[in-house]
């Protein structure tokens, strides 16, 4: 029986580290892409560099944020050029194709056509509005939102890079509610008593399908914790927009929206393919009155 006990506790052991590579290995190819987006993404160079099949490689990323490698890079090319044609005004089409890893502007309008349901130009024109919008009241909460971020003026901060534990949630909808509950669950298992909460959004939720989101719910904290439960994640360093904000649930996806298609394209700032996040204060997600009081950072280069 002691033996058959040993046994058992080594393929645990084994399981586990077997599991931490794979999400390490999934997030350095996800890290890779954001840095290199505007690049031709090899993907046979890639492997040799993590030391994986090209096989392998690919499902485990699809296993982690249920899409293919090359969804993933089409995904962040057209996210990162859709608000390039609001905010950089100057930039022809051409140049904005360029800079987002395309070869040439007519693959990179169908592209473009077929993911948002009209062209560049058309999208630059104001077409981006009534996308916005569709993605918008696919949230109820949202819609019922009557807060108003008008008078919103950020704070320019260099922030430096977080080491993260996380729970990454497919979607953004109710389910959130339960990664935080998780979290919590870990933090007062643990004792942890100085952390911070953080909310790493993969996908721009103005542009992208709610459920197609991944939104990731992270806890940040610098005492001496390991553990075997949850991966870790490395939060981007860099310079920032940051906008303090209070309001109740569904207000924050409307300040979202607001931010990037009204407050970006005046402020004559770019975005970058860097994530934007939320460091709570109070996390609507774990409040009984559904009352959030947040810091919203979007990556900026000018």
């Amino acid at each position: 029986m002691l033996i058959l006990y040993f046994v058992y506790a080594k393929i645990i052991v084994m399981k586990k580290d077997t599991l931490q590579k794979r999400t390490k290995i999934a997030n350095d190819i996800m890290f890779y892409i954001y840095t290199h987006i505007d690049t031709n993404i090899d993907i046979e160079e890639l492997s040799i560099d993590l030391n994986v099949s090209k096989f392998h490689m690919h499902r485990i990323f699809k296993e982690a944020f249920g899409k293919n490698i090359y969804e993933s890079i089409k995904s962040i090319r057209l996210q990162k050029a859709s608000n390039l044609l609001l905010t950089n005004k100057y930039s022809t089409i051409s140049e904005i194709a360029n800079e987002c890893g395309y070869s040439s502007q007519s693959s990179f309008i169908k592209t473009f056509k077929d993911r948002f349901e009209m062209t560049p130009k058309q999208w630059r024109n104001g077409g981006y509005k009534n996308y916005s919008q569709k993605i918008l009241q696919q949230s109820a909460v949202a819609m019922k939102s009557t807060a108003d971020f008008s008078d919103k003026i950020p704070e320019i901060v260099k922030m430096p890079s977080f080491e993260s534990f996380y729970i990454r949630n497919p979607g953004y909808n109710s389910n959130i509610k339960q990664a935080w509950q998780k979290l919590q669950t870990w933090i007062l298992s643990n004792d942890i008593h100085e952390y911070k909460q953080i909310a790493l959004f993969h996908d721009n939720p103005t542009i992208t399908p709610l459920e197609e989101c991944q939104y990731i719910a992270c806890i940040v904290t610098n005492e001496n914790i390991k553990s075997d439960r949850l991966p870790n994640f490395k939060i981007s360093d860099g310079v920032y927009a940051k906008f303090d904000v209070e309001g109740k649930q569904g207000d924050i996806l409307k300040f979202i929206h607001w931010v990037y298609h009204e407050w970006l394209p005046k402020s004559e700032f770019e975005t970058t393919t860097k994530p934007s996040y939320v460091i709570y204060r109070k996390n609507n997600f774990l409040s009984s009155d559904n009352q959030f009081d947040l810091s919203f950072y979007v990556s900026i280069k000018f």
